[in-house]
């Protein structure tokens, strides 16, 4: 249950705080956390001085950070003292259809598909990689990028 609480923690008003002190650019940046729930989560970013690019439009690296967050909390919510595990990103491929001006929402809807791989990590003793899609819109609803991040777990001993 303790993801149950960590969501809990993140959707309220302390999530600053949890940037803050664990991801501080993203909290320079102003990333915000929407959603966080069994199917999925999502984050948002606007385009501003401290995410730009000489463009005019969001920085790339802004923009994967967001997205990265999307999938790395979907994770990151099973781990506890009972059931620690190592997270590693491996890879990132990202494609950039259109320029991220306004509000960016970055969605990934792997929920069930983490459970599970939680599940069947915590259970043996291999480590184990997962790859989650992540999808940005605009606020018109267009695609601006898609992402897929791969993340490595391995189970830790108590």
């Amino acid at each position: 249950m303790r993801h149950l609480d960590f969501r809990q923690k993140v959707l309220g008003p302390y999530f600053w705080f949890f940037l803050f002190k664990k991801l501080p650019l993203a909290f320079f940046a102003g990333v915000k956390l929407i959603n966080i729930d069994d199917q999925g989560s999502a984050t948002s970013l606007k385009f501003k001085w401290i995410n730009q690019n000489p463009f005019h439009s969001m920085y790339f690296a802004a923009m994967q950070m967001a997205a990265e967050l999307a999938t790395g909390l979907l994770l990151f919510q099973y781990r506890s003292s009972a059931t620690p595990f190592s997270m590693l990103l491996l890879r990132v491929e990202a494609n950039y259809h259109k320029k991220a001006v306004g509000k960016i929402i970055f969605s990934c809807t792997e929920g069930h598909n983490v459970k599970t791989y939680i599940t069947k990590l915590l259970s043996g003793n291999d480590g184990q990689v997962i790859s989650m899609p992540v999808m940005a819109h605009n606020e018109s609803g267009d695609i601006i990028a898609d992402f897929i991040f791969s993340w490595s777990c391995k189970k830790l001993s108590l």
